[in-house]
């Protein structure tokens, strides 16, 4: 059985012959994905979020599914409808493509608020209801959700139960020069994603998971996590800070980048690379923060600042 760091670099390398130049982003994703939780990919269009996804799903072997959101879908066009089969006087459960391991929804903010909370039960509790009857989803489990953040005509804002529901959210960004010309290279005869292989078997990875929550986190770092989420809650230009939920993610997924990098316990500094993209998205600012254009983001790197880290090793 592969430890957790060594199946974490071949998954983050196998990505990477498609995706160019975004280790770090690619990195979240996984960590995502070892901490059985959900992903917000935010970006201009044409960065590779839809390739990463895809490439996350190849990579483990996992089905895949996506969903691409417009105003018009309906629930059903997510979790699936009972049909009533006339040769056997039953209904038949048709699954939706949210029954998939891997599920992309692409640009989520562009369907309504009806169909966007078709997505909470899956999300939270790993399950789909349709008439009544309770369906579990397929294991291991991950929804990757796209959004242009720049782009408002024609979409609606996730509302907030939505976003917390969100583990990490990560941002692609723009390529350097020298990683575009790859990009163009690479592409010149063929895409590169029609020959990614599976390189992790499922079974591994949900290996990796169980060994994530083993991971010891000391009383001090525990108390450290608690302290910069309240202070989320109490900062001057925070209208809603950081729900427990967020509190539980900032554990998770530092037990988790304690483990892709081979250490068996976490240290501050775990806590503090995942904070930004564990928290922000988050954070409701107030409406004196909004007009000052205040990001989330400063925000939290402003608390990170403030909030003493315990003594300890670093990594």
């Amino acid at each position: 059985m592969p430890t957790t760091q060594s199946l974490s670099e071949r998954l983050i390398e196998n990505v990477e012959k498609v995706i160019i130049g975004k280790t770090e982003s690619v990195r979240l994703i996984v960590i995502g994905l070892l901490c059985q939780g959900h992903v917000l990919i935010e970006d201009v269009p044409g960065t590779g979020k839809t390739m990463l996804a895809k490439s996350i799903a190849r990579s483990i072997g996992c089905t895949f599914n996506r969903i691409q959101f417009t105003p018009d879908m309906l629930p059903s066009d997510v979790t699936g409808v009972s049909i009533f089969n006339q040769k056997s006087r039953e209904f038949e459960y048709r699954p939706g493509p949210i029954m998939a391991q891997i599920v992309l929804t692409d640009e989520i903010n562009r369907a309504t608020p009806k169909t966007q909370a078709a997505l909470l039960e899956a999300m939270e509790e790993r399950q789909v209801t349709v008439d009544g009857v309770t369906r579990p989803t397929p294991d291991p489990f991950m929804v990757l959700a796209t959004q242009n953040p720049i782009e408002y005509e024609g979409t609606f804002p996730l509302p907030e139960a939505q976003l917390d529901r969100f583990m990490l959210r990560v941002n692609l960004g723009y390529p350097s020069p020298q990683d575009e010309i790859r990009i163009m290279e690479r592409q010149q005869i063929t895409h590169p994603i029609n020959n990614l292989e599976q390189v992790v078997p499922a079974e591994d990875l949900l290996a990796a998971q169980r060994a994530v929550r083993q991971i010891a986190v000391s009383p001090e770092i525990k108390r450290y996590i608690v302290d910069l989420v309240n202070e989320t809650r109490r900062h001057g230009e925070v209208y809603l800070g950081a729900s427990p939920r967020g509190s539980l993610t900032l554990f998770r997924t530092a037990q988790a980048r304690a483990a892709i990098v081979g250490r068996e316990y976490a240290v501050p500094d775990d806590v503090k690379v995942m904070a930004v993209p564990a928290l922000a998205h988050r954070l409701i600012l107030g409406p004196a923060a909004r007009i000052r254009e205040v990001e989330a983001r400063q925000i939290v790197q402003e608390i990170l600042a403030s909030v003493p880290a315990p003594g300890g090793e670093l990594a």
